[in-house]
């Protein structure tokens, strides 16, 4: 495990700044690190193209595992049109946990299985019951953000699940973690897999709120800081 400090929707980081040179698979990566050639993890499979790019600049952050293959994790990104983007597939996870603790819920489940799939969270609050399935985005094109940015046949079939139970009278939320600063908007990436926005539009029908929740991104910390309804 990685060192990792949780606040109050505010996750903070040892970090160590890098220069990308090359991701040999969608699990590690090579860096340069004060001259030296590095191999570290990405915690991030998605594809991540318009970010890991060749002299981009990378953080990491160092794992207190000694049994581990990589020192280093990469967990953040400068995308060469200047913004800061959090890559961290973990840490969209960790915030929303931290941010629906605010949120007044008398009881939080992480990683509930309901029909065929283990969504993120079930809250209870009296007596509602809601589920709410969380995506981090780290594509961004012309300010906006979108999902997926591979084919995701899993995050249909969370989406489907979602309409189901709010036709069972649940309350049902697909939330947006936005992995990067000054992005409070995301839209379905089509274009990769349009199965994934009919998904999303059929679930506005059925009354599922999308939420955009727009983040501060530094080198070293992600925050929640807004709380958009789409």
């Amino acid at each position: 495990m990685f060192s990792l400090i949780i606040f109050e929707r505010l996750i903070c980081y040892n970090i160590t700044k890098a220069v990308f040179i090359s991701r040999p698979n969608r699990f590690i990566a090579e860096v340069e690190i004060g001259g030296r050639r590095e191999t570290v993890h990405v915690k991030n499979t998605g594809r991540c193209r318009e970010l890991l790019m060749l002299g981009s600049e990378v953080w990491l952050t160092a794992s207190d595992d000694p049994a581990r293959k990589t020192k280093y994790d990469l967990v953040a990104v400068r995308k060469n049109t200047g913004g800061l983007f959090n890559i961290d597939s973990q840490a969209p996870n960790k915030v929303m946990r931290e941010w629906l603790e605010k949120k007044g819920f008398d009881r939080i489940v992480p990683e509930y299985t309901y029909g065929e799939s283990r969504i993120d969270f079930y809250m209870e609050r009296g007596g509602e019951k809601s589920l709410t399935e969380v995506k981090g985005c780290t594509l961004e094109i012309d300010g906006v953000g979108y999902f997926p940015d591979a084919p995701t046949e899993r995050g249909v079939k969370h989406i489907r699940e979602l309409i189901n139970a709010r036709k069972s009278g649940y309350n049902a939320a697909l939330a947006f973690i936005i992995q990067m600063s000054g992005v409070n908007e995301v839209r379905a990436n089509v274009k990769t897999h349009a199965e994934f926005g009919k998904a999303m539009d059929d679930a506005r029908k059925a009354g599922v709120k999308i939420l955009f929740l727009a983040c501060r991104v530094e080198p070293d910390r992600l925050e929640i800081i807004d709380e958009i309804e789409g």
